[in-house]
């Protein structure tokens, strides 16, 4: 199992920069594949982007493709999210999660932090 704690959250402006680490407990975490989600309010769920288990592979959402950087640090246990070019509606609460498969369903991460607050400022 895999524990999670995400930090880096706060108040940015629009057009600006952030990054929030994921810092995991567990031997296991360089086998695990790593996923960013976010939920703004009044809304679901959604797929922020995702990293396997050694780096090699990142896939993202297309809301966020070219403006935010999964990466990870397995020697540290930790994930990370870049996020640049940020804008309003990527104000959400950002979390990461955890699972043994590579993908782009929120399914497949049943390891998840508690979550924090992201708000762009217009």
């Amino acid at each position: 199992q895999v524990q999670l704690v995400e930090s880096g959250g706060g108040l940015v402006q629009s057009g600006g920069p952030l990054r929030l680490p994921c810092a995991a407990s567990g031997r296991t975490f360089s086998s695990h594949a790593m996923c960013w989600l976010r939920q703004a309010p009044g809304k679901e769920c959604a797929f922020v982007g995702a990293i396997g288990w050694s780096g090699g592979s990142t896939s993202y959402a297309d809301s966020v493709k070219g403006r935010f950087t999964i990466s990870r640090d397995n020697a540290k246990r930790t994930v990370y999210l870049q996020m640049n070019s940020l804008k309003p509606e990527d104000t959400a609460v950002y979390y990461c999660a955890a699972g043994l498969v590579f993908g782009s369903h929120p399914e497949l991460y049943p390891y998840w932090g508690q979550g924090t607050q992201v708000t762009v400022s217009s």
